[in-house]
């Protein structure tokens, strides 16, 4: 079935992408779960604009910064990966957290709040009071 951006909802997007993706989870040098499915995307580039082996690469490229950037930092310095929290909601309320905490992080240093170098320096430093004042503002 061949669907437009605009009957999607989606005006200004010229094409959609499907993209196979396949995906094998391992556990101590073992495969213990291999996942296949299409991811769907939009896109405002026009068709002639990209070929298909440089869209993909956008896409890998996409990921590779959100791999790279913003999981690295919640695995390393929260220890994201190592957690063991089970159920869905809570694993969400822990990322959305650890989001909020970075977030606030990065907030600090572009308004000049902290000399710190890095995430985990910052963290060291902030006395408990320190963290819930700047909790509290943050909610306001």
């Amino acid at each position: 079935m061949s669907v437009s951006p605009e009957e999607a909802g989606l005006c200004g997007c010229w094409q959609f992408l499907a993209v196979w993706r396949e995906q094998k989870k391992m556990r101590r040098g073992q495969v213990v779960e291999s996942l296949a499915e299409y991811s769907f995307y939009a896109t405002s580039a026009a068709p002639q604009q990209y070929s298909a082996e440089q869209l993909l690469q956008l896409i890998r490229g996409h990921w590779s910064a959100i791999e790279n950037g913003a999981h690295y930092r919640r695995d390393v310095s929260l220890g994201e990966d190592a957690s063991q929290i089970s159920g869905r909601t809570r694993a969400y309320v822990m990322a959305t957290l650890r989001n909020l905490v970075l977030g606030l992080f990065e907030l600090q240093k572009h308004r000049g709040h902290t000399r710190a170098p890095s995430f985990p320096a910052w963290r060291r430093r902030l006395t408990n009071p320190e963290k819930i004042a700047l909790l509290t503002r943050a909610l306001r």
